[in-house]
């Protein structure tokens, strides 16, 4: 695939862990009141099944949870601690719940739209962590369910930058509270810098 090129339903179509570490580079785009917004994907977190006591699937199928025991490449977006939207990449085939939840960019496009959304803070915060990145792009629960893979969505991805396994780290994911073992320490966490992007 080359740069801007769309990233197909079937790159989703395998499993979650592989997905998350090879979202890193891709670059994320919305496009918000006929501005595009977009930035290269620099960490990621996979969680598998209704087996993963970290994921949502682990009480089966709900109307929150929907989305994920869909088509691949679809975007799960979700409502927590009463404020914050967050956004995932549905993935494996449809009927096995897994998605990865997309927790940081660095931005490319739409500095100053973006910038706007994120009232006065500092660029280097401006998509820094999960809820961040879905206030600066304008993502909600309208986009629950948009295709990936469709421009017509505002929301998709597309080939960006090639990472190398030398510049990602892998680690156990963040906040997941009390989550039992092994599923508290699984490194399923990915994420790179990208100081050559400017």
């Amino acid at each position: 695939m080359t740069a801007g090129q769309l990233l197909p339903a079937s790159f989703y179509q395998r499993d979650v862990v592989e997905v998350a570490r090879a979202l890193l580079g891709k670059r994320l785009v919305r496009r918000l009141d006929g501005t595009r917004l977009s930035g290269y994907i620099i960490e990621a977190e996979a969680y598998r099944g209704e087996e993963d006591l970290a994921c949502h699937a682990r009480v089966g199928r709900t109307e929150r949870t929907a989305v994920m025991y869909g088509p691949p490449g679809r975007a799960y977006v979700y409502f927590t601690y009463g404020m914050h939207w967050m956004l995932n990449c549905v993935c494996m085939e449809e009927g096995y719940p897994a998605a990865v939840l997309l927790r940081a960019i660095k931005i490319d496009e739409g500095r100053e739209a973006i910038g706007s959304r994120r009232g006065g803070q500092p660029e280097a915060r401006w998509c820094d962590g999960p809820a961040k990145l879905t206030q600066g792009l304008g993502i909600d629960k309208r986009l629950n369910g948009a295709a990936l893979d469709n421009q017509g969505s505002g929301l998709w991805i597309e080939e960006g930058v090639e990472i190398t396994d030398r510049n990602i780290n892998a680690t156990a994911r963040i906040g997941l509270g009390n989550t039992p073992e092994p599923w508290l320490s699984m490194p399923w966490r990915f994420l790179t810098f990208l100081p050559d992007l400017k």
